[in-house]
């Protein structure tokens, strides 16, 4: 397999070797409740859930959601975070590029998934959200901004992986995705910055 496997992810987790861990949810993730885009009456997937920031949120706000990590540390420690606070959500450890769901869903939030998958995986990564989402609904994804120098020079390191726009245009094509028109909205995260662009499922 092209890129960091299961051991890889779960001795980050295991060590607390997480340097892209905020401490606390992705405030574009409150935005978008504020605006209305993720609510009560939306079923919601966090794929790549890590330690469950963004799922305690929606969580605490009552909106269905699931998280999905690859690392069983991972999900331990989101089951952890969602206990301290008194909150419940279903937690699945998987592998995004095989895992369904039993239906389809409202949301997905991406926001760590893609950038941690090798390029060799995004095409198949492409076809499961595009399946795990229905028509109409909503692939919120913040595409990381990383190593575009090296990138441009041919070279593919990570994770996080550098997700050029041009890149994510072809892997979301607007024949099954929706664009919103740029410019698209930088949020800064650490060392990298993070485009916000959210998605509707054609």
């Amino acid at each position: 397999m092209a890129g960091p496997d299961v051991g890889f992810w779960q001795e980050r987790f295991a060590t607390g070797t997480t340097p892209w861990d905020r401490g606390g949810p992705n405030p574009q993730l409150q935005q978008w409740l504020d605006e209305g885009l993720v609510g009560l009456q939306h079923r919601v997937l966090v794929p790549g859930c890590g330690r469950g920031w963004e799922v305690a949120l929606l969580a605490g706000r009552g909106v269905p959601v699931t998280g999905i990590d690859y690392a069983p540390a991972a999900i331990e420690a989101c089951r952890a975070l969602l206990e301290r606070q008194g909150l419940q959500a279903p937690l699945v450890q998987a592998d995004v590029l095989e895992w369904q769901p039993d239906a389809p869903v409202d949301v997905v939030y991406e926001q760590t998934c893609l950038c941690a998958l090798h390029p060799d995986h995004w095409q198949r990564y492409a076809q499961q959200l595009h399946a795990w989402i229905q028509p109409g609904g909503r692939l919120l994804a913040l595409f990381v901004q990383a190593r575009a120098e090296e990138s441009a020079q041919g070279f593919i390191k990570g994770p996080p992986y550098h997700c050029d726009i041009h890149a994510m245009r072809a892997l979301f094509p607007g024949d099954r995705w929706a664009w919103p028109k740029p410019p698209y909205p930088a949020l800064a995260s650490g060392p990298v910055r993070e485009l916000v662009v959210p998605l509707t499922r054609r």
